[in-house]
């Protein structure tokens, strides 16, 4: 067969090294396993009904077959009466039963479905925080949102209707060689044309599939991208260059979208001709047969009213399964976080007390270039530790892994003397807590969004947070208190209140070892200055890693480290590094002036 060509795009896109891995074919076949194995009970139900129904069906053609033969032997008793009674008796049956196949195939799917979204979510909280991080917003949401509305069709309706026609077809042989034994080898002659075609389509049509899956997660990609930066789009008038990007992506995509439509175009007419290749088999050959008296008009009739109830059971199943197949690159993207190592145990490394230590570390985003390259640095319990420097010097960065959301490429980051790369990220948040600049309100109460640092807080706790972190003023002033709903149609906050929530769940979480990550830098000069001094406060003793912009924060700290060009240029306190003249006290001049 000959036809259009794949378009020139990438297959491999949905594997590059930014984004969330494809599932392999044997952790998806596992997966499905796994599902069906919690639902047995019900899939063996739907199979027992879907039986009943089938055999209920099988016998119009039984009653008209035997109605022929007995007209064509003569017969003057034809019993018409009761083979009505008996036939009517059938569809009913056939009715009720088909009604509970639908029903219980519905039930099957979307329970199914809600277990995958749930594992999915269970399982993507559960990675480690770097590697959602890197895989941006664009991936992790097209599988989250586009794969799963794909999903849900296949759940509901391709699973159980796959399992109900593949049920139908062998009752339905087993039917025609009970019935006419000779025929039942005819219905073979259509199977070789049948099975090339679906072969030509299926050595294609997978991996068409996961290219036209991962040319719409870029299209998503790119558009999030260009709004979520629509400001720097703006200011550094990158519209065409923005609006080039996404007009590319779409016809990348589209692209594949006409190749997979093309290969369909192909695939179905062979299949009509399966169709009618199976029912003319069976009536030419059966006729030859009755001419030879092997079989009767009776058996030949049966025979041939249920080779064409198999066009339906064929068809569905071969139409559900190319569903299927755009459902299975949508499931192999979603199980696929399956595929990325877990989180350490329980018998990583327990951290024996609060001392931090990176040990000549090297990390870098992309493999070959490093942003951090032979850092050292000792945080005693307690410490203040500021990390200051120029913009892209590696200062977040270094951040990050102090506070395990990244592993180093080379050396080692420890807490109490554990790796904080072999630890679980739900012990490490119990050591180290990590607030940056991005806060996040959930739609919800006040109160629920406090507790998100802590499920077991009590008002008392939950108001003694927020005076804290100076927003007891407003919170206190607000009409139901703790039970106002904030977030989106609920109140408003402002900013500097959104952050000041952040700050909030920090104190209730309690840990040991907070990293800042100019967590202040929402608010106002003489804001961020009034919280800090109120956050000092609540958090002596504590170890604080901060990553400042603004100098005051350095100045207020015990140790100040000069991150420049990936490295630790200077370390020492405010006054020493003034004193010592070099770039901390540069940067002190030229922001104090």
């Amino acid at each position: 067969m000959i036809g259009v060509a794949p378009p020139a795009y990438d297959p491999a896109a949905p594997t590059t090294a930014n984004t969330l891995p494809v599932g392999a074919p044997a952790t998806v076949r596992a997966y499905t396993g796994e599902l069906l194995r919690r639902h047995r009970r019900a899939f063996v139900l739907l199979v027992t009904v879907n039986t009943v129904a089938v055999i209920a069906s099988m016998a119009g053609p039984y009653l008209l077959g035997g109605l022929v033969e007995r007209v064509s032997d003569g017969a003057r008793e034809l019993h018409l009466g009761l083979t009505a009674a008996f036939f009517v008796l059938a569809l009913l049956v056939q009715a009720a039963f088909v009604r509970e196949v639908r029903l219980r195939g519905a039930v099957l799917g979307e329970r199914m479905l809600a277990d995958l979204r749930e594992d999915f979510l269970v399982r993507s909280v559960g990675l480690p925080p770097g590697v959602l991080e890197r895989a941006g917003t664009g991936d992790l949401l097209s599988r989250i949102t586009t794969d799963i509305d794909r999903l849900g069709n296949a759940m509901r309706e391709a699973v159980p209707q796959l399992a109900i026609g593949a049920v139908w077809v062998v009752l339905l042989l087993g039917g025609l060689v009970a019935t006419a034994p000779p025929l039942a080898p005819v219905v073979l002659i259509a199977v070789p044309l049948l099975v090339i075609g679906c072969r030509w389509y299926f050595r294609r049509a997978p991996s068409a599939y996961r290219s036209e899956a991962a040319g719409y997660a870029a299209v998503a990609a790119a558009l999030a991208e260009t709004v979520d930066a629509g400001r720097t789009v703006e200011a550094h008038r990158l519209d065409s260059r923005r609006i080039e990007l996404s007009e590319q992506r779409i016809k990348e995509w589209t692209a594949w979208e006409r190749y997979t439509l093309w290969l369909r175009s192909v695939l179905f007419p062979v299949i009509n001709v399966t169709h009618v290749t199976v029912l003319a088999s069976v009536l030419l050959i059966g006729g030859v047969f009755v001419l030879q008296g092997w079989i009767g008009v009776g058996q030949m009739t049966t025979a041939a009213l249920i080779a064409q109830m198999l066009v339906d059971p064929v068809g569905l199943i071969l139409r559900w399964y190319d569903e299927l197949q755009v459902a299975q690159v949508s499931l192999a993207r979603l199980v696929g976080v399956r595929d990325i190592e877990p989180d350490a145990g329980e018998d990583a490394p327990a951290a024996e007390g609060r001392h931090v230590h990176a040990d000549r570390v090297h990390f870098g985003y992309v493999e070959g270039v490093d942003v951090l390259r032979k850092v050292s640095l000792e945080v005693a319990p307690g410490t203040r530790l500021a990390l200051v420097g120029p913009s892209g010097a590696g200062k977040s960065t270094l951040g990050r892994l102090l506070a395990g959301i990244y592993g180093p490429r080379d050396g080692r980051v420890t807490l109490g003397g554990a790796e904080l790369s072999r630890m679980s990220a739900e012990r490490v948040r119990s050591h180290v807590a990590l607030v940056n600049q991005e806060h996040h309100v959930f739609v919800g109460s006040l109160r629920d969004n406090l507790r998100l640092a802590r499920t077991g807080a009590t008002d008392a706790e939950l108001w003694a947070a927020l005076g804290a972190v100076d927003a007891d003023d407003w919170s206190r002033a607000l009409d139901d208190g703790l039970d106002t709903e904030v977030g989106s149609g609920g109140f408003a906050l402002t900013p500097a209140q959104a952050q000041q929530i952040a700050l909030a769940r920090l104190v209730l979480a309690d840990p040991h070892t907070l990293v800042l990550d100019e967590a202040t830098s929402l608010l106002d000069p003489r804001a961020a200055r009034h919280l800090e001094r109120s956050l000092a406060r609540v958090l002596d003793g504590r170890t604080v890693i901060a990553i400042a912009h603004r100098l005051h924060t350095a100045h207020d700290a015990d140790v100040i480290a000069v991150v420049e060009n990936g490295r630790i240029s200077e370390l020492g306190s405010h006054d020493a590094l003034v004193s010592a003249d070099g770039a901390y006290a540069a940067l002190w001049r030229s922001w104090h002036g």
